[in-house]
């Protein structure tokens, strides 16, 4: 017991001194590969990926062994494949490799200095957008709102309308009304304000999406998949609300769910304001529809 003891108070002084031996150049070489690991992981768990992931632990577990054994054929083997595997990888997944550098590309460099003074505030954005969609959701008007932040939309921008105007029910109404010729695409949100609309966005190239999702939601996930954009989608044909992000997406909402989901996600650092402000909102907006 007593060498066992010993054996751990050793491995932790060790412990102790390498860390208080490592200097800022060590914290961020271990910050940047610990991110690394991180971004691998959640590629990893988006692509559902997780048999190749385990085929590759099998294969190093394999070079581990041979290499052990002094198996030289084997070794020999097991490294030729590692390195054709890397073409291989690149290869199979090239939609997701793109994906991820236009991310990369459009991430917008100065939006720590903060949103534009014409903007108007997000809560607004947000109440008007909740009650557009729920309006719509009722009269089955098929609508499809992105919500652009960090990543900028310019290409998606440029293939649609420019607006340029407040947001408000209305007018988001008016665009999604089914006889209007800007009613098919989509209506692109920056800065808090209405930047285009008619806006043609990219499909999911996503092979396990329901077959019963349509054009409109798998453009809203393909968008949520290149992006860091939050998008928006009311069905057509069920008049359900949905929101996509990252990928995913978030079905059959009701209004409430929805409200507090934009508050979230887009305003969180107010973590979508005190519980008696959206139960006065919330009381406000039923007076209105009586």
């Amino acid at each position: 017991m007593v060498p066992i003891m010993s054996n751990i108070l050793s491995s932790l002084r060790d412990s102790a001194n390498l860390i208080l031996s490592m200097g800022l150049s060590d914290i961020v070489d271990v910050l940047l590969v610990a991110l690394a690991v991180y971004a691998v992981i959640s590629f990893i768990r988006r692509t559902n990926s997780i048999r190749f992931a385990q085929g590759i632990l099998l294969l190093l577990v394999a070079l581990a062994l041979a290499s052990a054994l002094h198996l030289t054929v084997t070794t020999f083997l097991l490294q030729q494949v590692f390195e054709i595997g890397v073409l291989a990888v690149v290869i199979l997944f090239q939609p997701e490799i793109r994906r991820a550098l236009e991310r990369v590309g459009s991430y917008r460099v100065f939006s720590l200095f903060g949103r534009s003074a014409g903007g108007q505030s997000m809560e607004w954005v947000i109440a008007q957008t909740v009650y557009a969609c729920t309006d719509m959701s009722k009269s089955r008007t098929g609508a499809l709102i992105v919500f652009e932040r960090t990543n900028r939309l310019g290409e998606r921008l440029a293939s649609g309308t420019p607006v340029d105007a407040l947001v408000t029910s209305e007018l988001l109404k008016n665009i999604f009304y089914d006889k209007s010729p800007l009613h098919d695409g989509a209506v692109i949100i920056r800065d808090g304000r209405l930047a285009a609309a008619g806006c043609m966005l990219p499909l999911s190239e996503n092979s396990h999406l329901s077959r019963d999702l349509g054009m409109r939601h798998r453009a809203g996930i393909g968008m949520s998949e290149r992006s860091d954009a939050l998008v928006v989608i009311v069905s057509e044909e069920t008049g359900g609300i949905s929101v996509a992000e990252d990928g995913l997406l978030k079905r059959h909402l009701s209004a409430d769910t929805f409200e507090t989901l934009l508050r979230r996600e887009l305003m969180p650092a107010e973590e979508g304001g005190s519980r008696w402000k959206q139960l006065f909102k919330r009381k406000m907006r039923d007076t209105d529809e009586k």
